[in-house]
């Protein structure tokens, strides 16, 4: 009895020992790197995928969480390859036994006894399957990774590493490269198809061997069959499913502006758009479309946007994404280009705001020198007196400039700047010839111009990234008025032949030597701008701005939104009169002269001037009191004398208002710190 005792006790001693031991060889582990590196994603606004980039070596691995793979394809790998997976450490001893024993039967390797632990260790470190050492050392690794990982961790590191033939790693790789879909969607058939390949990804690959694809795909469906995971009509439907035998391309939507957010912040594994994935998708169909059949290089750019928010819901920077002979591969919604006759609304609208004029003043349509600068309409003919809205609705030259010479350049200028552009004047001195597309616009810009006047006047953040823009400071290009009365005229100009587009305010533009075609349009939430024209800026004879760009831009908000969203009443200050209810200074504009001589004049403080606060001393020159001041739009102050004190302002930029007893007034732009 004693010495069965010391035995025992001897045995339990080596036990101890062993454990001790085995337990300091595992903590000891070094385990390789667990952060692997994996392709840089561009995703939309709903985190759906819009472009992926291959890694440094060319292969595909796109990083997925347990939660965005198709359960059932998660219970089919663990049920296929390690059924005891949520119990054992690392080893499946049992599963070692029996591959151990029908080795043995066969003469040769039929299963493996490799866990889903094992087999991260062994892709971690790139290691031997077959080799003893390495064996033994996949075996420390996992005991390693058990202790250290749990198994949803341990699961995922699969996931993401598993390889599945090719340049192919990862699940969500293979998913969309055999599948063309997301791993959260998967059928039965795709879903056991990814569990059979990782186990020989060259010689199943479904792109060049459909058939030993199709076996192995089998192979999992009958286990699964026989061991209760599937019931028959699953595995029936599973089985006739064909493998399709091409690798489909990864997604690369919005390639352009993937590739300025990548550039923008290269460290990043992903980058979040604002862009949706389905509008972008089809107004790059749209974009091929308008196109296609033209063989005079003719390329197109869109920007649709939400400019009650400022985030670009799409941005298509060519036709195709590609070397071609139309310069695809540059981004023409960056190209600087003359805007034409796109700056019109915008100089009506400060027009508007100032008191120079009103929709129904009568403005003088005839040949007319600009001390040297003699304009023409486009179609040479003049239509003498009429109507400012028919004035901007016609887009005529003479009247627009007109109004620009009253204003003076330096003020449209300004009104651009406040709306977010960065307009390119040719000799930094801007002229009369600005009003007519003598300066360098964007259609980026143009977008964020006109969701200005969409927006109440007040300029948008036009982004698409989700974080507001740094130092950012939204200012009033026009007030509310204004800018209600700018989208009123625009609403009633012609449609282009078989186009109805109700409810889009849009101006069309071209530039001179028919360079470039511009529309851009907004409705009560969007807008949305088209160009047209060649990459390399040579003209493009005939070519209109309502005849080639109106048709795609209206196109475009088919496809933005099906039903477009109203633009709203007039608010309650907008003068709403006929030409003869106006004051008699508004009835028939005066030009330039008449404006340096008629109406109030806001002496301080001076346009853009930055003051401190809280209360502004306000001064008026001219006009006849009683004096009506406000401020972003709002009465603030009612006197005779030229000045006033206005405390209601806040910090940051506001639009400041006076209007005489005349109905004449003039404006400036401040702001307080």
């Amino acid at each position: 009895m004693t010495r069965w005792l010391l035995r025992l006790a001897v045995f339990m001693w080596l036990a101890a020992v062993g454990r001790d031991g085995l337990d300091r060889w595992i903590d000891s582990t070094v385990l390789p790197q667990l952060r692997t590196e994996a392709s840089v994603e561009v995703r939309d606004r709903n985190d759906d995928l819009l472009r992926a980039y291959t890694m440094v070596d060319g292969r595909w691995r796109m990083p997925v969480t347990l939660d965005a793979v198709d359960p059932a394809y998660l219970q089919m790998l663990i049920r296929y390859e390690d059924k005891r997976f949520a119990s054992h450490n690392g080893v499946d001893f049992l599963a070692m036994l029996r591959a151990a024993g029908q080795a043995a039967r066969n003469g040769r390797i039929v299963s493996g006894g490799s866990t889903l632990t094992m087999q991260v260790a062994r892709l971690l470190e790139d290691g031997s399957t077959g080799r003893w050492a390495g064996k033994l050392r996949q075996v420390r690794v996992a005991f390693a990774l058990e202790r250290r990982l749990s198994k949803d961790a341990i699961l995922t590191l699969y996931l993401n590493n598993a390889p599945f033939g090719g340049n192919i790693e990862g699940v969500r790789a293979a998913s969309y490269a055999y599948f063309d879909r997301p791993p959260r969607r998967l059928t039965p058939g795709q879903a056991a198809l990814l569990v059979a390949l990782p186990q020989s990804p060259e010689t199943r690959r479904p792109d060049r061997a459909p058939s030993a694809a199709t076996a192995a795909r089998n192979t999992v469906l009958a286990r699964l069959l026989r061991d209760g995971v599937l019931d028959s009509a699953a595995f029936a439907g599973a089985t006739r499913d064909p493998v399709v035998r091409t690798r489909h391309a990864f997604p690369a939507l919005a390639p352009h502006l993937a590739d300025r957010a990548v550039a923008g912040d290269p460290r990043a594994g992903q980058h979040a758009l604002t862009v949706d994935r389905q509008v972008q998708a089809a107004l790059e169909r749209l974009a091929a479309q308008a196109v296609a059949g033209r063989s005079d290089r003719v390329q197109v750019a869109i920007v649709a946007a939400d400019h009650t928010t400022g985030e670009i819901v799409a941005s298509v920077g060519s036709a195709a994404y590609q070397a071609d002979g139309r310069a695809g591969f540059i981004d023409l919604t960056q190209a600087v280009r003359s805007p034409g006759s796109t700056l019109k609304p915008l100089i009506y609208g400060l027009g508007f705001d100032r008191g120079l004029i009103h929709p129904e003043t009568l403005i003088a349509d005839r040949p007319t020198d600009f001390d040297g600068y003699t304009p023409q309409n486009f179609d040479g003919l003049f239509r003498g007196e009429l109507r400012v809205r028919t004035a901007l609705q016609q887009s005529l030259n003479i009247p627009a400039v007109a109004v620009t010479q009253a204003l003076g350049p330096y003020h449209l200028i300004a009104g651009l700047r406040r709306a977010g552009t960065d307009p390119r004047v040719p000799g930094g001195v801007p002229g009369l010839a600005v009003a007519l597309g003598g300066v360098g616009m964007t259609l980026t810009e143009l977008v964020q111009l006109y969701g200005a006047i969409g927006n109440d006047g007040r300029a948008v953040d036009l982004r698409w990234h989700a974080a507001p823009t740094p130092g950012f400071a939204p200012q009033s290009v026009i007030n509310r008025a204004a800018a209600w009365q700018i989208a009123d005229i625009l609403l009633d100009v012609p449609r282009p032949a078989g186009v109805q587009g109700t409810g889009i305010a849009y101006k069309t533009g071209t530039s001179y030597g028919h360079r470039d075609a511009w529309a851009i349009g907004f409705d009560g939430r969007h807008v949305v701008g088209v160009w047209m024209g060649r990459a390399d800026g040579t003209p493009v004879p005939g070519a209109f701005g309502g005849q080639l760009a109106a048709p795609v831009m209206f196109a475009a908000f088919a496809r933005v939104k099906p039903q477009v969203d109203p633009i709203a009443a007039p608010p309650p200050e907008t003068l709403i009169l006929s030409t003869a209810q106006l004051p008699l200074q508004l009835q028939r504009f005066g030009g330039a002269a008449a404006t340096r001589t008629l109406g109030p004049r806001i002496v301080f403080p001076p346009d853009g001037a930055v003051l401190d606060g809280p209360v502004l001393t306000a001064k008026v020159s001219e006009g006849r009191g009683p004096f009506t001041w406000l401020a972003n739009g709002r009465p603030v102050a009612r006197t005779h004398r030229a000045q006033v004190d206005i405390s209601t302002l806040g910090p940051g930029f506001s639009s400041l208002t006076v209007i005489d007893a005349d109905g004449r007034a003039d404006h400036t732009q401040v702001a307080l710190r």
